[in-house]
């Protein structure tokens, strides 16, 4: 605290007076009737001095978050979009539209995955490079389930990379695991039902309807940043972009408003239904980058996600496009009910 040239209007005994009741509030926790009584004032005067010690600049009240952390842009973000939680970074300084997530997102979702799980959850993880970064940066996690809600991109680097961040995960926890060692799209429809029915797969699955919370990433209809785009042929995407494909998240595809297209796809696919990730009551988004600007967009209009980390070039486009027709995350199940 300290006394600012206005608070100097004040007389000696009412500058002595404030900065002693100031104290006890801001510094020593104290409540205004307890200051009350140790003064002899009523409560009402103790409210009255507080008020004029701001107004007069005896007490300064600053509001720090580490540097990293923007605040307001994630309260706007937070508010226009209607989402639970919304985390922004600070991108880096010379980052470029072609750049890809911010290193630092992972870490950052990793302390909100610490905050949001509770003992005895289900967290699910889907495949995604974030999301792995993210298992990866985790330190501390309630005991808790942790289960893999989409194959992988390739199989035979599962041990590098979904597989592994559950593993991390339910290691960091305490708690169980439950991989999937399977790729994510299959040849046909015929062939992924097969899979879900393979023991360990189905075990998975099972879990699905009680993840509590979910940590899942975003990409964009483009090469190298949508693991599905990469998987599919030429005609299979040419097909695909004809329907409006803007944003891919766990082998759901979105156009520019949000609205889910090409659902045949999911046949093919080992991944958790939309459906039941709309009944999951936390799920976070990991995903930055000026590159997935307009698939995070996309994603948010769905309504699918609670939760956003992201960074600051992001949230900039996002804050500055058109209304986004919101579908409030709030209106979801609250997991502390």
């Amino acid at each position: 605290m300290s006394a600012g040239r206005s608070a100097l209007r004040m007389g000696p005994a009412e500058l002595v007076q404030a900065a002693a009741m100031a104290r006890r509030f801001y510094l020593e926790g104290k409540s205004k009737i307890q200051i009350a009584e140790e003064f002899g004032v009523s409560r009402f005067k103790v409210a009255r001095v507080l008020e004029t010690a701001l107004e007069r600049d005896l007490v300064r009240i600053e509001i720090r978050v580490p540097a990293e952390l923007d605040a307001e842009r994630s309260d706007a973000l937070r508010a226009r979009y209607g989402l639970r939680h919304a985390v922004v970074v600070e991108s880096p300084a010379d980052a470029t539209e072609d750049a890809p997530d911010p290193e630092n997102l992972g870490a950052v979702a990793a302390d909100l995955l610490g905050e949001l799980v509770n003992e005895g959850d289900v967290l699910g993880l889907a495949w995604g490079r974030s999301t792995i970064h993210m298992a990866a940066s985790l330190h501390r996690l309630p005991q808790c389930t942790v289960v893999q809600l989409t194959g992988v991109y390739d199989a035979g680097t599962a041990e590098r990379g979904s597989v592994e961040a559950v593993r991390r995960a339910a290691q960091v926890s305490g708690g169980d695991a439950h991989p999937i060692y399977a790729p994510m799209l299959l040849p046909d429809p015929a062939t992924a039902a097969a899979l879900r029915n393979q023991t360990g797969i189905a075990r998975a699955f099972e879990y699905f309807d009680k993840v509590t919370v979910a940590a899942v990433s975003i990409g964009s209809w483009e090469p190298g940043i949508s693991t599905v785009h990469d998987m599919l042929t030429d005609e299979e995407r040419a097909h695909y972009a004809s329907l409006g494909v803007a944003a891919e998240m766990s082998a759901h595809l979105f156009d520019a408003e949000g609205r889910r297209v090409g659902r045949d796809l999911g046949e093919r696919c080992i991944t958790v239904e939309a459906d039941r990730l709309r009944r999951i009551p936390e799920v976070v988004a990991i995903a930055g980058g000026l590159r997935k600007a307009s698939a995070i967009g996309a994603v948010l209009r769905s309504g699918l996600v609670t939760s956003l980390v992201t960074d600051t070039a992001v949230a900039d486009y996002l804050l500055t496009e058109s209304e986004p027709g919101l579908r409030p995350a709030l209106e979801r199940a609250d997991p502390d009910d």
